[in-house]
């Protein structure tokens, strides 16, 4: 029996009242193994495990439906780029032999999700040709651009109506391996040197393979480097930081501090630095392999 996880994003980081029936959506039939909420990136990842075929597509569901009477992107305000009530919704496979599995589940997803009158796109490895692998495809522009390409035809959802949900707007679909959602933030409150730094961070800056990052500047004032590491196992989380501290150094910078978003695999941690503590960090909560031991 294949055991898969899906992690789940939604664009709400505050109204703890609408987190609690996200969570409890999501959590039908299957185990919620963690919740991140950022109030500045307007979002809340939820990693849920289920072990039978089928469960997760039922409790994702479960949690496209609620996102969508719960949260309206026409009052979205969050740093984190998004298009949709429920954003993104990987599920993700923990061995290769279950990679057909997690891509099976995801087609189902996507096509119920498309059910209930919500456009989805499938991206990564499931996209339908090269331009569509990346989720900055389509957010570039945000929601508004979106419905903007979608009307004139330019872009046509793998599944569900032609046009955006008017309050739920759409909603991203993969299959893929566990990586990593790791933010760093610097000793600087400038917006641009934390955008200079994601820049030459990411692959496409020239960067390690599999590394997307943007800037953003949060409510405290410090600026971060958010990032998503596709392959924490090659790419480890220390080879991150001793990047950005190596980018951020000519621009008078230096990452103080880091975030983990959901969990990561133990190898992802391997010789990671003690001066940039990972706030809050619990290795029985956040590393992969000791919270499904202990899954309660």
């Amino acid at each position: 029996m294949s055991s898969l996880l899906a992690v789940p994003n939604v664009s709400e980081g505050s109204d703890e009242e609408r987190l609690a029936e996200l969570g409890e959506a999501f959590g039908r039939g299957v185990t919620v193994l963690d919740r991140h909420v950022d109030a500045d990136h307007g979002r809340a990842v939820f990693t849920l495990a289920a072990g039978a075929p089928g469960l997760l597509t039922e409790a994702l569901v479960a949690g496209a439906e609620t996102a969508l009477e719960l949260v309206d992107m026409g009052g979205y305000a969050g740093a984190h780029p998004a298009i949709g009530a429920l954003d993104v919704c990987p599920v993700v496979w923990l061995h290769p032999g279950d990679r057909e599995a997690a891509r099976t589940e995801a087609v189902a997803v996507a096509a119920q999700i498309g059910g209930i009158g919500v456009p989805v796109f499938l991206y990564g490895e499931l996209a339908s040709g090269p331009s569509r692998t990346e989720r900055s495809y389509f957010r570039n522009g945000g929601l508004k651009e979106l419905w903007l390409r979608m009307e004139s035809g330019e872009l046509r959802p793998d599944f569900g109506p032609r046009l955006p949900h008017p309050r739920g707007g759409a909603t991203l679909v993969t299959a893929r391996p566990p990586l990593a959602a790791f933010n760093l933030e610097l000793d600087s409150g400038e917006l641009e040197v934390a955008r200079a730094v994601a820049a030459a961070l990411r692959e496409a800056g020239g960067g390690p393979p599999g590394v997307r990052a943007i800037g953003l500047l949060l409510g405290s004032g410090r600026a971060q480097v958010s990032t998503n590491v596709h392959d924490p196992l090659a790419v480890p989380l220390a080879e991150v930081v001793e990047r950005v501290r190596a980018l951020a150094a000519p621009l008078g910078a230096r990452p103080l501090e880091a975030e983990l978003v959901g969990l990561v695999p133990a190898a992802a941690l391997v010789g990671y630095p003690d001066d940039v503590p990972i706030r809050g960090f619990d290795p029985g909560r956040q590393v992969i392999e000791r919270r499904l031991a202990t899954p309660g």
